[in-house]
Parts: C-alpha cells; structure tokens; sequence
C-alpha cells in the first residue's frame, strides 16, 4: 500500500453509513473495490468512482435485537440482522484486538463461506489484508466490523456432498466439476442443485494448506481465461473467494490453515458448479504489464473486473493476466 493520502479511510468512512446490500441481496462491492483501487496506485479516482457508484447504495437497514456472546448463534444467517451483527463486532474490536476476533470467528463463519455470493468472505480478506498491511486505524477495524457482520448475517452452509473421485490438482478438480443440472436463476437456486465434488485439497500440515491455497486461486484465475464466458461477473468470485481466504491466513493460528483450504476448496467449487460453461472459449494471451493492465481496470470500472484484476495480479503470471484482460473484456464497462 503506497496511499499516503488519508483516501481510503475516507472513502471506508463515506461506505459505512450505508448498508452492505441493495434490493434485497445484491452486493454493495464497493469497499472491496476501493481497497483494491487504493493498493494499486489509483487513489486518485477513488472518490470520483465512489461518486458513480453511490446511486446504488442504501442505508444501513434497520437495527432488531442485539447479539451478545450467548445469543449470536439463533441470529447467525439472518440477513434481517446485519446491523444487529455489525453492531456486535463493532463492540468486539473496540475492546479486543482484532487477530484474536477474527480467530474466534474465522471457524464459526467458515462453514457458512458460500452465504451471500461468497461476498462476505471476500470483503472479509479485502479488510485483513488492509489490517495487515497498513497502520490500523479506526475505519479500517470499522471495515471488519461490517465484513465480519455481512458473512455471519449471509452466513449459509452448502447442502451436503458426496465426493467423487480425487484430482490430483486444483486445475484438474475445477475441471471435474459437474455443472448443476439447471444453470438458471439466482445462485441461490444453483446451489440447492450441488449433490458432489471431487476430492482435493486435503492438507497435511499448515504450510502445505497454503501452498494448496495458492494453487487454488491460480487455477481459478487461469480457468477463467477460457471459461469467463459462461458468467462473466458470477465466475470471478470462483477466484477472489479463494484468494480472501489466503488473504486471511497470515492473521489466523496456523491450526485453522487446513479447514480453511477445505471452505475454499467448497466455495470455488460451488460457484463453478453454478456458472461454468459447457465448453472452453479462446483467448489471448497479453503483452501488457501488470501495472497497465490495473490500470484498464480501473478505467472500465467495473467493481467485479476491479477485483478480479487485482486476484489476477497477485497471481502475476501470464495466463493470470490474460484472465484479467479477458475480464476487462467481458464485462460491461461502468464507468
């Protein structure tokens, strides 16, 4: 994070009065997306970007009943509470330090990682990576507060799976996953549908759970080079869900490294099951620097090419850029 311009503890502070969804369960993306914009050098169009995207927002919804430490679990995946929850971790990090809340809840939330699009858990690792990159300060812990009481409120277990046959990559497993027998509707409804996944991703130790991790969200990444087509906004989230999670890793005990590749492994899974494309399409391969190609991003404006863009940089590889360019490509420009 290069920012030394006070701009993204604004924008968190401008975001904070509104709600984290719209029209009932569309995402607000833009804390995520002026994160990424931040870190990447694009200060500068943040509150122009933010200008263009507030006519999408809502107010925070209302407040119902308070959650405390022995009521949270008959309020957890109840969107109706995201203010109640927010409230609560806002209580939880002004009087703990956040690693240890976010180590509490990391295992309780992590079940629940498909809830609400992956969005939550996205916005989660979108946070921790500020926390643990930059000074901390009172916007920033704001930012996990909210994230944390988006995914307990959307919180949402996958039916249960039986497993077929073990990938011996994380390419190979994207690839031998069935598509849900009706790719229609809201991802809701796609999910109901999964019944199996293959096997991959069983971890022996902590580092090997990360290095798995990573595997992961390059292969999401590349995949979507030749499968962006199917959905273009849903199937970034079959990397950006997966890269949070390895976001988080470095502010979690080592203990929870191993379930956390396994609700990745899930997630990724479960949103190429809902989108994926019957057939491969081609693309091109870029002769743009990662840095130009951020900066395609951020012009097209696209909160969902944003991110991507910024999953396929940490990547960094050529066909995790040829992704990137494809999802600038793919997707409607908003700006």
């Amino acid at each position: 994070m290069t920012d030394t311009t006070g701009t993204l503890d604004e924008a968190l502070e401008r975001l904070h009065t509104t709600g984290p969804e719209r029209n009932g369960w569309l995402t607000n993306h833009a804390p995520m997306a002026v994160e990424a914009l931040v870190r990447h050098g694009q200060a500068r169009a943040v509150h122009r970007w933010l200008d263009h995207y507030a006519p999408k927002l809502e107010e925070l919804p209302p407040a119902h009943t308070p959650v405390t430490a022995g009521t949270w679990r008959e309020a957890l995946g109840d969107p109706a509470r995201i203010t109640d929850w927010t409230r609560f971790f806002s209580r939880e990090l002004a009087d703990r330090p956040w690693r240890s809340v976010l180590a509490e809840w990391w295992p309780r939330l992590l079940p629940g990682i498909a809830g609400g699009a992956t969005h939550p858990v996205i916005r989660t690792g979108h946070a921790v990576r500020t926390l643990l990159t930059t000074d901390e300060t009172p916007p920033r812990r704001a930012e996990l507060a909210h994230a944390l009481g988006y995914w307990a409120a959307r919180h949402q277990p996958l039916p249960p799976l039986a497993p077929l046959a073990v990938a011996p990559t994380a390419a190979a497993a994207l690839d031998a996953v069935p598509p849900v027998p009706e790719q229609d509707g809201g991802i809701r409804a796609r999910l109901a549908q999964l019944t199996a996944f293959p096997v991959w991703g069983e971890a022996s130790d902590p580092d090997a759970a990360k290095t798995l991790l990573a595997e992961l969200v390059t292969a999401a990444t590349h995949r979507y080079a030749s499968h962006g087509h199917g959905e273009p906004i849903m199937l970034v989230h079959a990397a950006t869900a997966p890269n949070a999670v390895l976001r988080a890793l470095p502010a979690l005990p080592r203990a929870l490294w191993a379930p956390s590749v396994a609700a990745a492994w899930a997630a990724s899974a479960a949103v190429t099951a809902a989108y994926t494309p019957r057939e491969a399409a081609p693309y091109a391969a870029t002769g743009l620097a990662p840095e130009e190609i951020f900066v395609r991003a951020a012009a097209h404006g696209d909160d969902h090419t944003i991110k991507f863009t910024d999953t396929a940089l940490d990547v960094g590889d050529p066909l995790a850029l040829a992704a990137a360019v494809r999802s600038i490509d793919l997707n409607p420009p908003a700006l």
